[in-house]
């Protein structure tokens, strides 16, 4: 069976979005992965079919009610009953690519949008419902957030990308930043490649890589040098 994705939404239109394009769209096509958006509305009921309601305690905004959600999470686990269940909230842990890894090669994944003020907290523990972050910034949506999540774990489906090694010298994969690329042309502007990668020297090259990748760690993010010490 092919990687499942259900995206539970108020704005299914936003999908297939730039996941129709590129790797993402041509492994699509090839059956490699399949993608359906859910209509949360579709869950709700009464003439209005109100999704959301006043917060408790008061309070600016609107927060997207527990029912109508376990309704819809119901829905989409009786249609993917492996796949884990994740929520787009700026209340999450923030993703990483050891969970992307950890997603990627799985049945799949449900991903529930966040829209209004967020979630009835409810959800989280009376539906098993995953919190994920994709950053410590706010957006108009969840949307955003499950295009960034399913992206970055359709690229790593086997068959995805053109060189299975591509995936792997990268940046997170091994806890550090990947080290800077060259190309043509040698001289712009005065700047030049380093005399290393045109060396021919493989074993100089690793060496000078390597050490640029905790170089450039250090410099831009210190946090990952923390956490793995």
């Amino acid at each position: 069976m092919s990687w499942r994705a259900q995206v539970v939404t108020l704005y299914p239109e936003m999908f297939p979005g730039p996941l129709g394009v590129s790797l993402a769209g041509r492994a699509m096509a090839e059956g490699r992965w399949g993608l359906e958006a859910i209509q949360l509305r579709d869950f709700a009921e009464g003439r209005h079919r109100n999704v959301d309601d006043t917060p408790a305690g008061g309070g600016p905004g609107m927060v997207l009610r527990v029912d109508v959600l376990a309704r819809a999470v119901d829905h989409a686990r009786a249609l993917s009953p492996a796949a884990p269940v994740l929520a787009m909230t700026p209340r999450g842990p923030r993703l990483t690519q050891r969970r992307v890894r950890e997603l990627a090669a799985g049945p799949g994944v449900t991903i529930l949008c966040g829209r209004f003020e967020g979630f009835d907290e409810r959800i989280f523990e009376g539906r098993g419902v995953e919190p994920v972050s994709i950053g410590d910034y706010i957006l108009s949506g969840g949307e955003t957030g499950a295009l960034v999540l399913l992206d970055a774990c359709v690229r790593l489906l086997d068959g995805v990308m053109g060189a299975a090694s591509s995936g792997i010298e990268e940046s997170f994969e091994s806890g550090l930043l990947e080290y800077p690329h060259y190309t043509r042309p040698a001289v712009w502007e005065g700047h030049g490649i380093p005399e290393v990668l045109t060396s021919g020297d493989h074993g100089k090259i690793e060496a000078w890589r390597k050490l640029r990748a905790i170089e450039d760690t250090r410099l831009w993010r210190p946090d990952l040098l923390r956490d793995e010490s």
